[in-house]
């Protein structure tokens, strides 16, 4: 290309040159000389700004090369942290189980595509079977699932954020203690057959997709107050032995309440878009 340049470049002078002078032979001939000057001088400024885009074009090429390398490079570190994490799930001391589920957490808030794997992963955990001992006075193990509880709460986007992503947690036969997700919104929420003990706080939630709890039982305070559920709403066969507060709750979808239990239950202002059949604790 550089030898072509020249060529053509000598070719422009002198045909502009010579042209010149056969036109106009008066013309003083300086003025033919640097008139083909220019056109040839123009002819290398082209190629001057071709090479320069060209080599643009090659930086910004090696750049995206190495852009995706780093990137590559990136996810096999957090495909390793990741696998590393859940295998430490699995160890027996609880210490490891916490650190574990910090590194998830870490995790999916550094690489936001984790972001549902973990939260399936940290349901999970909550799903395994676990019962109160006296043979546990520190309870280690409760320790461990509110910290699982605790970091999937922190995952979660709270109500009012715009264009957030809606995870979806699977919490069917999770034993529950302590579990807050108020002021967050979710797609969908899944807690059937769940153990609730103590004091569970659902309120002021944003649901946008189906709530199901049905076959859960409750034996404590359950808050599900001030919160919009934009899907089905089943508490089918719920059992409840403490209070429940559902004031001011907006059920968008149909609501199903067949055979369930209600020792105590607070649900003024509730609003219902598919008209439900009511067990009699919530009609009194």
């Amino acid at each position: 290309m550089l030898l072509s340049t020249i060529l053509a470049s000598i070719g422009a002078f002198a045909l502009v040159g010579g042209v010149l002078l056969l036109v106009d032979p008066g013309a003083p001939k300086h003025e033919a000389i640097k008139t083909g000057g220019l056109a040839g001088g123009a002819i290398v400024a082209l190629y001057a700004l071709w090479l320069n885009d060209r080599r643009r074009k090659v930086e910004e090429a090696r750049q995206e090369l190495e852009s995706q390398r780093i990137e590559h490079d990136r996810s096999r570190v957090a495909d390793e942290r990741f696998a590393r994490a859940v295998e430490l799930l699995g160890h027996e001391a609880a210490q490891v189980r916490v650190g574990a589920m910090h590194a998830l957490a870490g995790l999916a808030k550094s690489r936001p595509e984790y972001a549902q794997t973990v939260l399936d992963i940290l349901c999970a955990y909550l799903r395994r079977p676990y019962k109160k001992t006296k043979n546990d006075p520190e309870e280690i193990e409760l320790e461990v699932r509110l910290t699982s509880q605790r970091l999937i709460e922190d995952l979660l986007p709270r109500v009012g954020e715009e264009n957030a992503p809606r995870y979806d947690l699977n919490l069917t036969k999770a034993h529950l203690e302590f579990m807050d997700l108020s002021y967050r919104q979710v797609g969908d929420l899944y807690m059937r057959v769940a153990r609730f003990e103590d004091s569970n706080s659902f309120h002021h939630m944003l649901v946008h997709g189906h709530l199901y709890v049905t076959e859960a039982e409750s034996n404590g305070r359950f808050y599900l107050h001030h919160t919009e559920i934009r899907g089905k709403a089943w508490f089918s066969r719920f059992r409840s032995r403490g209070l429940a507060v559902f004031t001011e709750t907006e059920f968008g979808g149909p609501t199903k309440f067949e055979n369930s239990q209600w020792a105590d239950v607070k649900a003024d202002g509730c609003t219902f878009a598919v008209e439900p059949v009511l067990p009699e604790a919530w009609r009194s």
